[in-house]
């Protein structure tokens, strides 16, 4: 092969495994898939620039006879690889954490794998509203009776709004600054500590850590997170350590 070719597709291929590593882990099989297809098409392009690709067609033509033959044993292991990989997908799904944080306005979950937030409108002229189903006056509406009632509801939905669109948001928004109370709502409770973490009422040290770990490793504000949103799951590990 010639050594400008190996040398440029080596390159590729390193530059696309740091972009798998990034990639959330929810998404991870999806990504390695597309990587594996550009590979594929940047080998297939190399040979035909360099006139290398009739040898690929002597190895298929190569390959055929024992393709032959393997195929129908292929087509029993189908449906089992078919079955053996749903059921790990449903045991993925089943696995996945999730934290729950709630304030006075908003229900909101936090999914530990991907990041990936949602919520629901628990009061006001929105109440039963999902977020992904708002428009973007919608939620400058809902933003504006948060800062009039409730701070925690506030930070809350600049969470979800930095999450989902960046700081784009912030160019359309009117009110810079909420009009409600500064405060807290009020202490904590081993409930909520528990919700925000995704933990079950008897969890060891250890995995309070780890839940801690796990979230502030999507939520640091040094990596774009919510200050808000990390204060509590600090506070919510604090708690839950201190017992």
């Amino acid at each position: 092969m010639n050594p400008v070719g190996l040398i440029l597709l080596t390159i590729v291929a390193g530059g696309g495994l740091l972009w798998l590593k990034r990639q959330p882990a929810a998404e991870r099989t999806k990504a390695a898939f597309k990587l594996a297809l550009l590979m594929i098409l940047l080998g297939l392009l190399f040979l035909a620039i360099t006139g290398r690709l009739h040898w690929l067609g002597a190895l298929v033509a190569l390959m055929l006879p024992f393709a032959q033959r393997m195929l129908p044993l292929l087509m029993r292991f189908l449906p089992w690889l078919q079955r053996n990989l749903s059921y790990k997908n449903r045991q993925n799904r089943k696995s996945g954490k999730r934290s729950s944080v709630s304030s006075r306005m908003i229900a909101m979950t936090l999914d530990h794998d991907s990041g990936a937030m949602d919520g629901e409108v628990l009061r006001g002229s929105l109440e039963g509203r999902r977020l992904e189903t708002l428009n973007r006056e919608e939620f400058l509406q809902l933003l504006r009776e948060c800062r009039q009632s409730d701070v925690d509801s506030t930070r809350l939905l600049e969470t979800y709004l930095d999450k989902r669109f960046g700081s784009e948001w912030r160019a359309d928004d009117p009110y810079d600054h909420p009009s409600g109370n500064d405060g807290q709502n009020g202490s904590m409770s081993r409930d909520e500590a528990l919700e925000i973490l995704g933990l079950q009422p008897g969890a060891s040290r250890e995995e309070i850590i780890e839940a801690h770990r796990r979230l502030m490793q999507r939520n640091h504000p040094d990596r774009g997170g919510s200050t808000w949103l990390a204060a509590r799951i600090n506070e919510a590990k604090s708690l839950l350590l201190a017992d």
